[in-house]
């Protein structure tokens, strides 16, 4: 099989030619209408069929259009695909002109009730768009259609692997021949090649006694990779998958990842950007991953509410982020051809990406839904009959529901209930028993906490962010203690846009413990702390140091969310202080916070705090040794634009993101500097979004699209902070 990039010159609604992935509609960064882009769109592309295509299955393969397309050749219809978030195909073979074909794509962005996750409302947008990439496909008239690898036997000495292949036969061929297996460790040399005859449309082989494999988890994300050639009379064919040896268990007595007890702390994504929507390429999507796993320090990312890039589920394959994957969906459950088409989204989320070691859960329930037995035993039965190998959970946060999943998945959001007319008292988590309404337990996972309880803008006063902190904190260390819990997934990694009907009125959700340019709230730092030292050392004081920014003046308490042994205070020329984790209020955090207060002065030392505001310093020791400090002047004054781009390089077509941050005399960011910065971007590249933006919390971002092969210059320019120019490239 050979794909080829098909993305070039497509003509939008008959006006702007444009390269895909693209979004029907640019939205603004808040309180815009969500209506624009409901509407249907036309996306046409003319091209040539090549004479070497003469003899091959050609057709164009389309990663994801939302929603509800419908592809035609010269004006025969080829396909229908309703599912928003899973690729479809359109065969063009003995269609096409030898010169002028026209392949039009007609989607329609309208929140049609008769698709998932449409029909009530839902707490967030589906932009409207061919979002993801399209390819050319050319392969022999008889070729390799879908291969499933499984690794039974992953804890045994010696290990298996087991190929499933479908066989592709669309002009109904006699089959006859070989396929090929060749198995290849991560560094790509061969380790097991075997051989089975063709017999009819479905193969399986196998490989045993196989010696020296390297499992896959967390740490160490072991990939190797099964190469298939067949050989038939009527051509050739070849794919290369990618695999992990890994098993998971989730047990009443929490999680297993090969045998062994691993605790989960997650957060939830939405694969959306601002103003692009969901249309960020491939460069994009892998830097979310890296960001969660390297910058948040979490080891599970679940897929809220929908099946993702498989661009992004391939960089969590290579980093070792785990994975909870669902079906698109949010509370509403639809009539019975609608339930029909969530059962297919179940079969066309696992055909996809159960080659993923990543993943080590499906979600099968639409998110946040009533019980409906017979619907959820047809999504449970079909997520089974094609994967034996991970177990199926079903989001709820209604309480004694029906467990047909294999894990109770939970969003237990009892913390924040009591500030709403709840009669208990602040409770992190709930006991899972209490929840399930069963008399033992059972495989329980969180999957959602925090977010709309108490959503935090990144500008916030001082005071909310602590709490925010707090709230992340405190049900963390609720989860760590309860060995019942496999983990928590915190709603959410990052801000996002929404209807009118949620978020904070300027159709944005503040829910994430980081802005939607992925810019670092405090509550970040709560879990990036839980991550070991030698991962990166964690010291951030939740403090923006101003005497006047809490409601009684100071910043006392002082929470310092941090991974070292112990924390040294100096305020300005008095004695500094000395401070443990707090390991009496978060025993079970595998890095229990610091908090300074009152209990650590004396009352002349108290008399003397706030009088006259000083300088500060906070310092990071483990064993000993300073290994982090952070500086607080307490005359901030805005002197520096500091402009910071993820890569220096991107790749053609892809886009890179560039922070804006304005920082003080000790490159501290200054989070009420709101005055604006101009972008201008020259060469090959163009700017995604407007050319004049305000700082929000003393930063803002955004995104570089490469236009083709070649220099790239990127300005900004601040009235007081003055101009920086940088030099990227597109490779």
């Amino acid at each position: 099989m050979t794909k080829f990039d098909f993305n070039d010159t497509w003509l939008f609604d008959g006006r702007d030619t444009v390269r895909l992935p693209h979004t029907a509609v640019e939205l603004p960064f808040s309180y815009f209408d969500e209506k624009a882009y409901q509407r249907t769109f036309t996306y046409e592309k003319t091209f040539d069929a090549d004479p070497s295509w003469a003899g091959h299955e050609v057709s164009v393969l389309f990663d994801g259009a939302m929603a509800n397309a419908q592809v035609s050749l010269n004006g025969a219809l080829l396909a229908r695909h309703k599912d928003g978030y899973t690729p479809f195909e359109a065969r063009l073979t003995g269609l096409m002109k030898p010169k002028g074909n026209r392949l039009t794509v007609v989607i329609d962005g309208s929140e049609n009730p008769e698709i998932p996750p449409f029909g009530g409302a839902i707490d967030y947008l589906t932009y409207a768009g061919i979002y993801r990439e399209v390819w050319l496909k050319l392969t022999a008239p008889v070729f390799i259609g879908m291969a499933k690898v499984e690794t039974p036997d992953v804890l045994d000495a010696l290990k298996t692997v087991s190929v499933f292949v479908s066989l592709a036969n669309p002009q109904n061929l006699v089959l006859s021949g070989n396929l090929t297996a060749t198995l290849r460790d991560p560094t790509g040399r061969a380790l097991d090649s075997v051989s089975v005859p063709i017999t009819g449309p479905t193969v399986t082989l196998g490989m045993a006694h196989l010696a020296g494999i390297t499992l896959w988890d967390t740490k160490t994300p072991a990939l190797y990779t099964m190469d298939l050639s067949l050989d038939t009379p009527h051509g050739t064919d070849n794919s290369t998958t990618r695999f992990g040896f890994r098993s998971v268990e989730f047990t009443p007595e929490g999680f297993r990842l090969n045998g062994q007890p691993l605790k989960i702390r997650g957060l939830n994504r939405h694969q959306s950007f601002p103003y692009a929507g969901y249309a960020l390429g491939r460069e994009a999507q892998e830097r979310d991953a890296e960001i969660l796993k390297h910058d948040l320090r979490v080891n599970l990312v679940r897929t809220s509410h929908y099946p993702q890039s498989t661009h992004f589920l391939n960089r969590c394959d290579e980093l070792g982020l785990l994975v909870f994957e669902e079906i698109p969906g949010w509370q509403h459950i639809g009539g019975a051809a609608w339930k029909q088409e969530s059962v297919e989204n179940v079969r066309r989320m696992i055909r996809r990406d159960w080659n993923h070691p990543s993943i080590v859960i499906w979600g099968v329930r639409i998110n946040e839904s009533c019980d409906d037995h017979d619907f959820y035993a047809q999504t449970n039965a079909a997520a089974h009959l094609l994967d034996s190998t991970r177990p199926t959970g079903g989001v709820r946060y209604i309480t004694d529901s029906e467990l047909l999943e294999d894990v109770y998945t939970m969003n237990d959001f009892i913390l924040g209930n009591e500030e709403h007319g709840g009669n208990r008292p602040r409770t992190p988590l709930r006991p899972q028993q209490e929840v399930t309404g069963l008399k033992h337990n059972v495989p329980y996972l969180i999957t959602e906490f925090g977010g709309h309880m108490y959503p935090t803008k990144s500008h916030d006063q001082e005071q909310r962010q602590v709490e925010h902190v707090l709230r992340h904190l405190e049900v963390m260390n609720a989860m760590y203690g309860d060995p019942s819990i496999s983990g928590s997934i915190g709603w959410c990694a990052f801000d996002y846009n929404t209807h009118k009907d949620f978020g904070s009125g300027d159709r944005i959700c503040h829910h994430g413990v980081m802005d939607m340019f992925r810019e670092p709230k405090f509550a970040a730092f709560a879990y990036a702390s839980q991550g070991a030292p030698e991962e990166g050392v964690v010291l951030k004081p939740v403090t923006f140091w101003a005497r006047g920014e809490r409601n009684i003046g100071g910043v006392l308490p002082l929470i310092i969310l941090t991974n070292c042994d112990e924390v040294e205070l100096r305020y300005g020329n008095h004695k500094p202080k000395r401070v443990q984790p707090d390991r009496e209020r978060f025993a079970h955090l595998p890095h229990p916070p610091v908090v300074v207060d009152h209990r650590h002065f004396t009352p002349d030392e108290l008399g003397l705090w706030g009088m006259t505001w000083e300088h500060a310093e906070v310092t990071g020791l483990i064993g000993g040794k300073v290994v982090a400090t952070a500086r607080f002047v307490s005359d901030p004054i805005a002197t520096t634009l500091q402009v910071q781009p993820d890569a220096e390089t991107v790749g053609r077509h892809e886009a890179v993101r560039v922070m804006v941050r304005a920082l003080d005399q000790v490159g501290n960011k200054l989070p009420f500097f709101p005055e604006p910065v101009a972008l201008s971007v020259s060469g090959a590249g163009r700017l995604i979004g407007p050319g004049l933006v305000p700082l929000r919390a003393g930063s803002t971002g955004f995104w570089v699209r490469a236009t083709g092969v070649g220099a790239i210059e990127v300005t900004v320019s601040s009235d007081r902070l003055g101009t920086k120019t940088l030099q990227l490239r597109a490779e």
